[in-house]
């Protein structure tokens, strides 16, 4: 019988689900229990009032304009007890529009919403849409992590934010390289992990599902250690993605192409 359990609260699953990111969930169920972990999956849905008290991970998925702002408006009721959360090492894995709620502020067309402030960071609009597949290099995944973008939002970093990694093939947060020519994607910030990567991420991508896993076992049993897993599949689907888009065998769209591969 497991000594150990982890909870994860799934926030709004009938609201935020693009691309499969409920895939996300039944990943980490999978990969605790697979290691004799108790997993328990609390889905909090919009009658519900969140509890942040016992959670280990939090996940919030990505959603049209329409779903981001009922989702961020619940939040902002339980903001205080989420961002005690988020400061007390607690994980939360956001993604896309998850992601931008994470922020001081997002455009909604033209105007501004409050987000949770519970990173520095906030987002606004741009045009075109920054759609197409993704290639990042990021110091919590092994592998290259890899998925698809699609998003109309920029958003940028306060200066003490770390980036998820930095991008290889597509776009990220803004599109727009650095100083030094690089695009970054996503936010990393204690134990929150910010992207914009779908696809779903995590079962795409099992060094973050072992990341979010490990920094939550670190914090309720101060011990971080995972069992390795036969992960051949996985990896072998992750390694021929990347091959394929960085030597240039998957064509994107026109409109797509000035976030393309990076050299």
């Amino acid at each position: 019988m497991s000594t150990r359990r982890l909870k994860v609260a799934h926030l709004y699953p009938e609201l935020l689900n693009l691309y499969g990111d409920s895939g996300s969930i039944l990943c980490l169920r999978r990969r605790m229990a697979w290691r004799g972990i108790d997993p328990v999956i609390d889905e909090v849905h919009l009658g519900d009032t969140p509890s942040f008290c016992d959670v280990d991970i939090a996940f919030i998925g990505g959603g049209s304009d329409r779903e981001q702002r009922i989702v961020c408006e619940r939040l902002l009721a339980c903001r205080d007890e989420l961002h005690a959360f988020v400061e007390d090492g607690g994980v939360l894995v956001a993604v896309c529009g998850g992601y931008q709620l994470l922020g001081h502020s997002y455009l909604m067309g033209d105007e501004k919403v409050q987000g949770l402030s519970l990173v520095d960071l906030y987002t606004d609009r741009g045009s075109p849409r920054l759609i197409g597949n993704v290639v990042v290099k990021s110091r919590i995944s092994p592998q290259p992590i890899v998925g698809y973008e699609n998003h109309g939002g920029r958003t940028h970093l306060g200066p003490d934010v770390e980036p998820l990694g930095r991008v290889l093939y597509g776009h990220g947060n803004d599109g727009v390289p650095d100083e030094a020519g690089v695009r970054h994607e996503g936010c990393l910030y204690k134990n929150v992990v910010g992207t914009y990567v779908h696809g779903p991420l995590l079962p795409k991508n099992p060094g973050v599902a072992d990341y979010a896993l490990s920094r939550a076992l670190e914090r309720r049993y101060g011990d971080g250690t995972l069992e390795p897993l036969d992960d051949a599949e996985e990896l072998a689907a992750n390694a021929a993605m990347v091959e394929r888009l960085m030597s240039g065998k998957v064509l994107e769209d026109d409109h797509e192409r000035p976030g393309a591969r990076i050299r």
